[in-house]
């Protein structure tokens, strides 16, 4: 770190632009491209392939040949396994080119892409690779003289739509069970992220995996992903986003093939500070580091502290101090900010609106503004609002920004109640230093993480997905591994 200048590598990227379709970067079927700004400063980075149903056709077509002549689901697993470890070190080796694709498309600060993003995406390949030849299939107690196996099947061809966020790694979280479980691919990454795919692209190609494994189509939701949504060859479609898209592909689902559908839509995740918390400095500073870090650009992110009344001004004047102090809206190519830009400017216009509201009905206690407007690019601070009421826009609906609403409560069950107030159900947290409240509270929060005494620790050992509206469905763990097969029954009589 601190050896290389960020933005003269930005300057000469030569970051791919075409789709990957049956293993060759091909242009879209009509010529069509899109351009591409770089949130950091609103310049233009250059022309993207816009993918219409043409391409989506070619690239399942690739997929669903690939899966049926066995290329990928007929091999061995230890050689299936040796391929996608092989793909892992290939993204290890990229990198460096993979964290510029994802700053330079969504203002994601350079340290955060090179330390996280990158290696987590090689990580998560490999871990899936690891997994192939260490499961197994069952055998049912059936009668005598009959054998009853129950067997994994991959599911086909998956397609796959992930967001701007963490492109490569909610990617990797999708392609690595698919793959691993011997399904082909079809990736859509959103049109605000397109660069980090196709650097994916690139280092499976190096890596030899079987042409048509693995496909890349950029473009739009309306054109590329509706399709690949509709798609009557598709077997499987894995989604994050917005809850509203989430609902279109399931409609797309019941239009067309009735094809499996799993998706993640989002969350609006509590952090719950009961008067039995112990350390305010550790609290203030885990809790910012919850909302603010990739500018609360984060599914889970620890949107809402709901905090007992007795600690809600110490705690909230601790998080403030900390968060002026380490998150301040930065130069991403920079590798000491670590605070960087919104991702584009449709949703920097949908946060500064939630801002002006919380202004009108709340009461503002840091932050609010957009900054560095002279650069370009796309900045908001850091922000508190207090005295939320939990019925308002700004504590229910997903701000997707460096957000912090704060709403205290009196009694435990009335913040348990708060908590869980709300039509998401990703992730919670509590804070406390009694053990029968932590397992109390814990059981009665309905997410799908609940952390206690810290917030956003994450591995791949562990599911991650949510309740209610988030949706339905788990990325990450060997559960992930259950989402990409369909169990077969062998029912063998040998009378």
């Amino acid at each position: 770190m601190g050896t290389v200048n960020w933005h003269e590598r930005a300057e000469r990227a030569d970051l791919p632009n075409q789709l990957f379709i049956d293993g060759k970067f091909v242009d879209a079927a009509d010529g069509g491209t899109f351009e591409k700004y770089s949130p950091i400063d609103g310049r233009l980075q250059g022309v993207v392939a816009s993918g219409q149903a043409a391409d989506i056709d070619a690239a399942v077509f690739a997929a669903r040949r690939a899966f049926e002549d066995g290329r990928w689901s007929g091999l061995d697993p230890a050689v299936r396994k040796a391929h996608l470890l092989r793909f892992a070190d290939e993204i290890e080796r990229a990198a460096e080119r993979l964290a510029l694709a994802e700053t330079l498309d969504v203002g994601k600060p350079i340290a955060n892409t090179l330390a996280v993003d990158a290696p987590g995406t090689a990580n998560t390949i490999r871990w899936y690779a690891e997994a192939i030849d260490k499961t197994y299939d069952e055998i049912a107690p059936a009668p005598a003289k009959r054998l009853a196996l129950i067997t994994r099947e991959p599911l086909g061809v998956v397609g796959a739509v992930v967001p701007w966020n963490y492109p490569s790694m909610i990617a990797s979280w999708k392609i690595g069970p698919a793959l691993a479980a011997g399904n082909t691919f079809v990736l859509k990454p959103a049109e605000q992220s397109p660069h980090s795919a196709l650097v994916l692209a690139e280092a499976a190609q190096r890596a030899g995996l079987p042409d048509g494994v693995l496909n890349v189509v950029t473009g739009f939701g309306e054109t590329a992903g509706q399709a690949l949504g509709r798609h009557l060859d598709v077997d499987k479609i894995a989604f994050t986003g917005s809850t509203r898209v989430g609902r279109l592909f399931q409609q797309y689902a019941a239009e067309s093939n009735g094809k499996q559908v799993a998706i993640e839509a989002g969350g609006k995740s509590p952090q719950l500070v009961l008067d039995s918390a112990g350390d305010l400095q550790r609290i203030a500073e885990t809790v910012a580091w919850g909302i603010y870090y990739n500018v609360g650009q984060t599914c889970n992110a620890g949107s809402r502290l709901i905090v007992h009344e007795s600690l809600a001004d110490e705690l909230v004047t601790r998080i403030a101090e900390f968060a002026a102090r380490t998150f301040v809206p930065g130069d991403p190519l920079d590798e000491n900010t670590q605070f960087g830009a919104i991702a584009d400017e449709q949703q920097l216009a949908s946060v500064t609106g939630y801002l002006e509201q919380g202004r009108r009905t709340a009461r503002l206690v840091t932050g609010g503004n957009r900054v560095r407007t002279e650069s370009g690019g796309y900045y908001v601070q850091p922000t508190i609002f207090s005295e939320v009421d939990n019925d308002s826009t700004l504590a229910q609906e997903e701000i997707f920004g460096p957000v912090l609403t704060v709403t205290t409560f009196t009694t435990e069950e009335q913040g348990v109640a708060l908590a869980n107030d709300t039509r998401y159900g990703l992730a919670a947290s509590v804070w406390t230093t009694d053990l029968s409240a932590a397992h109390r509270v814990s059981r009665q929060l309905r997410a799908g993480t609940v952390w206690v005494n810290t917030f956003d620790e994450s591995s791949v050992i562990t599911p991650f997905g949510g309740f209610k509206e988030t949706g339905l469905g788990r990325d990450k763990s060997l559960h992930a591994l259950d989402a990409y097969t369909a169990l077969k029954t062998t029912w063998i009589n040998w009378e």
